[in-house]
Formats: structure tokens, sequence, C-alpha cells
């Protein structure tokens, strides 16, 4: 293996990027191309073309490879799970791309990557415990403890967007069934897509989550409202966190931690729902944005 060089890839459900840096995280190479989606075969043929045009930029071959995934791999089987991109489900992907490759490879939750990426050398950077969260199209985190990722004996560490949302009424939650089969998880209030439903439950109107936030910005009351009832349910949300982990840090990626009413106003929510009526856990941006996932794969590498 080269100590010198680090890849990693970020496979997602409509592009999958490759990134080369070397150790002291300086960005050398990077590719984006279309996810074969629905194509197992042709996804491991992308990934593997992908870690070969890095290498070639490089220079050498045989470079460690890190790997961010829509899901898990089971410790049962060495088979993917819970993965969005159901394509990848029951695949011992690692396993095959250690075949192709003739290398190992790390494969790791894409939410872990941003989690590292973000404690490595962004948002999180000499804090002791990091939890970072993708509020996206769904909704995931991961958990950095002195720089090491918490996975786990399920592989599901920092699966928080499929706990029910705290303090929800019952009747809230059967609103928003998930694809995971249960209702009301965190993922349905506190993505994107969450917070298009919360919209459309108040007001009979099919609006994305950058249309509610941008006309709220401009002052539209019912946008405004529905943005509200966004920061309570994800006040809870991280208050369930808090009163688990009690994180150093908070650290925010995906489209909705671009809206800047989140760092404005959730210090003053908070409290409200952690225990003992205190909080002074700072919320953040990812230092590192789209970018964090694909670079906290390649740290994954070094590990």
């Amino acid at each position: 293996m080269h100590n010198h060089w680090l890849i990693g890839i970020d496979l997602g459900g409509t592009k999958t990027e490759v990134i080369l840096l070397d150790a002291h995280s300086n960005e050398h190479f990077r590719k984006r191309v279309p996810t074969p989606v629905g194509d197992y075969p042709a996804t491991l043929q992308s990934i593997q073309a992908l870690v070969l045009d890095a290498e070639a930029h490089a220079g050498v071959s045989g470079i460690a490879v890190g790997i961010g995934i829509p899901g898990s791999v089971s410790r049962k089987t060495g088979c993917i799970k819970n993965g969005n991109s159901t394509w990848i489900n029951g695949q011992p992907m690692q396993l095959h791309l250690q075949e192709r490759l003739q290398r190992p490879v790390t494969l790791t939750n894409d939410a872990n990557c941003l989690a590292l990426s973000e404690a490595t050398d962004g948002a999180g950077e000499h804090h002791h415990n990091v939890f970072a969260a993708i509020l996206g199209t769904g909704c995931g985190a991961g958990s950095s403890i002195k720089g090491n990722l918490l996975t786990g004996p399920n592989g599901v560490a920092g699966e928080w967007g499929h706990n029910p949302l705290p303090w929800t009424a019952d009747s809230e939650h059967q609103q928003r069934p998930c694809f995971c089969g249960r209702a009301g998880c965190n993922e349905t209030f506190l993505s994107g897509t969450g917070l298009s439903l919360t919209h459309h439950l108040r007001t009979g109107q099919q609006q994305t989550a950058h249309t509610i936030t941008e006309n709220a910005r401009q002052g539209d009351a019912q946008a405004r409202q529905s943005l509200d009832h966004y920061l309570d349910h994800l006040a809870r949300g991280l208050a369930g966190v808090i009163n688990v982990l009690d994180p150093d840090i908070i650290v925010l990626g995906g489209g909705m931690s671009n809206v800047e009413q989140l760092y404005q106003e959730l210090p003053d929510r908070l409290p409200a729902y952690v225990f003992g009526g205190e909080c002074d856990t700072p919320v953040v941006r990812a230092v590192h944005g789209d970018s964090s996932g694909v670079r906290g794969a390649a740290w994954l590498a070094m590990a």
C-alpha cells in the first residue's frame, strides 16, 4: 500500500464520485460520474474504473480505497443492508470489490464518512465527540470519538434517522410512513422531503424544501410557519441525541444544512427539550459541504 495517497469513493443514489488525497488531506484528483441505477455489476465496474482513473493520476497502483455507501455492512453476512440504493442490498460488495481491485477495501455508511471528514479536518476538528447528520433527501448520521468512528456490533451506530421523532403525538407519527416499514421516523420529519410533507399536511400545497425555505426567507407567512414547525422538529430530534451522547459539536450536511435559520434559531429552541433545560452544544454547517462524504471515505481508507 502507498501511505502517501488515499482514494475515497462516494457511492450515491444518482452520482458516484472519486477523490485522490495526499497524507495531508490535499486534493489532487476528483471525478464524478452518473451511478448506474439498478445495475449492480455496472456499479462495481464504475467504481473500479474511477479507482483506476485516480491511480493513473497519482502514477502508482495499490492505493488504499475507502467507500461511503447509502447503507451499511451486515456483520452476520458481510452483505449490504439498509441501503436506499436497493440494488446493492444483499450483495457482498466489499468482497466483490476486493477481488476486482486486488487490495483491502473499507466500506461504511455515507453519514459515517461525513462524520469522519468533519472530525478529521472540518468543523469538528479539535473536538472529542462529534455528531454529524445529513439532512438531505433522507436523514442519516454518524459519530466520531477521538477521530474514530462509532460503528457497533450491528453496524447501525448513528442510524438516528430511523428512530421515532421524540415528544410527538402518535397521530402525527402515523401521517408519516417510512421506507423502513415503520412510521414517524426522524427521517420523515427532518429530511428535505420531511419539510415538504410538513408543508403539504398544513397547506395542501406540494412544494420542494428549497422553495419553502426560499419563500420563508422572502416573508411568505405559510412557508415561514412550515419552517417553524421544521425547526421545532429538528430541535426535538437533536435534543434526543444530546440526551444520549451529549456531543461536543453537532455538524450538519445535506441540502437542509444550507438554511441559515437553522443556525440562528436552534440555539434558542434546544434547551426546551434537552434534559435539565440547558444546552450549550454548538450546531454548525459542515466545512467541506458536499465534498465531506467523499473526503471521509478517503480518510476511512487510512484506518
